[in-house]
């Protein structure tokens, strides 16, 4: 038997006779006849007993008709879910996002959210090379991540170039606004260095590009451990906005550094090239143009 000549046997059984379920299947009465024989033979079962032109259901009949009507509508569920998954309504979205990247990342997952309430998301935090090597072995299909990087093998779509803060205790005295890599040189800098996250590579380039030579008194590995030097007046720093937004509440100051100097690092969406993407994993690129 197959799901066809299951639903036929509900239409004999709902209409109860075989010209009336022939009917509302528009066919003739012979092939109807002929099927809910077959299906007899099959089961080796009577599953109607004819009483003139109307069928009575027997107890074997009633079982089929149960478990007919079961499997009906499992097939109906099973062509919306594909469907679903099929058009990203439904569906996984695997992404990847960089320790430092995306500080929105919450509310642009909630409004994604209320688009396709019925995604289901596996969510990979790492620094952006490890995450690039994740999406070129399809463990995740995208990734925010902090460039520069090589990225041959990606498709790129370009979301904000983040800029950097220099932060110091609030004793010392700083300008009112923005400060410059060059206001900046003369400060003790303890430089956040987590391991794979540029953020120290991009600041001492830069440093390097306009030939200038910070007063470099070390680094630090540890995000909290860092701030807290800097509150104690230890030190001062630079790092990047997403990480002043993360971590708030400490007794520090912070200024954009800006100018013919300034320093910002690009963030992006990432995917393999001519590679498939689901559909789910296409809304969410769509969704991000749309945002930008």
């Amino acid at each position: 038997m197959d799901i066809r000549q299951l639903r036929y046997f509900i239409a004999i059984v709902e209409e109860g006779s075989i010209s009336a379920a022939a009917r509302k299947l528009h066919l003739s009465q012979p092939p109807v006849s002929q099927l809910l024989k077959a299906i007899e033979d099959e089961l080796g079962a009577k599953l109607v007993e004819r009483h003139g032109k109307r069928l009575e259901v027997t107890e074997a009949g009633k079982a089929l008709y149960k478990y007919a009507l079961q499997l009906d509508q499992l097939m109906e569920e099973a062509k919306m879910e594909v469907k679903d998954v099929g058009n990203g309504v439904n569906g996984r979205l695997t992404v990847g996002v960089n320790t430092f990247s995306v500080a929105e990342l919450p509310e642009i997952l909630l409004r994604f959210q209320r688009q396709y309430p019925k995604v289901t998301y596996k969510i990979q935090q790492n620094e952006s090379a490890h995450l690039c090597r994740l999406v070129r072995d399809r463990e995740i299909e995208l990734a925010f991540i902090r460039m520069p990087l090589e990225l041959d093998d990606f498709a790129v779509l370009h979301l904000y170039a983040e800029p950097f803060y220099l932060i110091t205790s609030n004793k010392q005295q700083l300008p009112e606004n923005e400060v410059s890599l060059e206001d900046v040189q003369s400060l003790p800098l303890l430089l956040p260095s987590t391991q794979g996250l540029g953020v120290h590579y991009l600041i001492l380039e830069a440093f390097s590009r306009f030939h200038l030579q910070p007063d470099m008194i070390g680094e630090c590995s540890d995000v909290v451990l860092l701030m807290d030097l800097v509150s104690s007046d230890f030190c001062a720093s630079i790092v990047p906005e997403t990480m002043l937004r993360r971590h708030k509440g400490y007794a520090i100051q912070a200024r954009k550094i800006s100018g013919p100097s300034e320093l910002t690092s690009p963030v992006g969406l990432i995917w393999l090239k001519n590679h498939h993407l689901s559909k789910t994993a296409q809304n969410f690129i769509q969704f991000m143009e749309q945002g930008r």
